[in-house]
């Protein structure tokens, strides 16, 4: 008889298996990522249907197997209804679940990675406000955390080569500065590392204060008066530039950024 255990798990990716069955993505903080079967999950009737939709967090009954987990019991703890009736929410949450896949460990504790992302599917879930310029906030700041607590998130604050410490002039619409992925962050222009992207003020400032547990306190830092479409832009480019940065560190692309992208041109 197979050994059974138990454990809490958000389901981050899914896929049909043979005729009825799914084949489920699993992030756990004690297990990381594994993949388990969900039997008979795509039945109109199974108990098991509700229960595997993305981002549903679950009390798991597993049982184990030569290759592949086999769900016995599922147990909703949470979810986050909200996500799948927004264009916006659903295209950021899916971003992040790649991102999680590519950065989560296998057969070893995520407990740090498991809560951070839950608590950025709560931010997204709960935000009221449609503002484009809100989601790209919430996501930029997400994509930060997680590079973060990886050890591989960009460096804002000084020169990744002279280590000198950079204050962004937002009195100056002409001031840059450029940002290299090779070198790990932000750069005076004279090094040797090519620069990939250059930040303007407002966008440095905004990257400086990513690091905050917040969005709300890195509002704090957003000059008085402020066009509203400057900090649309530069949320943007932002988001944009750190999806970039993400790809080239990981080595891959994500394909939620192309409905990302999009976002913008239906706006």
């Amino acid at each position: 008889m197979s050994k059974t255990y138990q454990t809490t798990g958000i389901i981050v990716k899914k896929k049909p298996l043979g005729e009825a069955d799914l084949l489920l993505t699993v992030l756990s903080p004690e297990y990381g990522l594994f993949q388990a079967i969900a039997p008979g999950a795509r039945k109109y009737k199974s108990k098991l249907r509700g229960r595997t939709e993305l981002f549903v967090v679950n009390d798991m009954l597993l049982a184990e197997g030569r290759s592949l987990e086999r769900i016995i019991q599922l147990e909703t703890l949470q979810i986050y209804a909200n996500l799948s009736k927004d264009l916006g929410k659903l295209s950021a949450s899916q971003y992040l679940g790649e991102l999680v896949l590519s950065l989560g460990g296998k057969n070893e504790p995520q407990i740090e990675l498991f809560e951070l992302f839950k608590e950025h599917l709560k931010r997204l879930n709960n935000l009221e406000n449609k503002e484009i310029t809100l989601l790209y906030g919430h996501l930029s700041q997400a994509v930060f955390h997680l590079l973060a607590i990886n050890g591989i998130a960009p460096q804002f604050n000084k020169c990744c080569v002279t280590n000198t410490q950079i204050k962004a002039d937002l009195t100056n619409p002409q001031w840059k500065i450029g940002f290299s992925f090779e070198a790990g962050g932000i750069i005076n222009h004279g090094t040797n590392f090519p620069i990939n992207v250059t930040l303007t003020g407002l966008e440095l400032s905004l990257m400086q204060h990513l690091g905050a547990q917040t969005l709300l306190e890195t509002a704090a830092i957003w000059p008085p008066k402020l066009d509203p479409l400057s900090l649309e832009f530069a949320w943007v480019n932002i988001e944009h530039n750190l999806r970039n940065y993400a790809s080239y560190h990981l080595g891959r692309s994500f394909k939620s950024s192309i409905l990302i992208d999009n976002l913008i041109a239906l706006k």
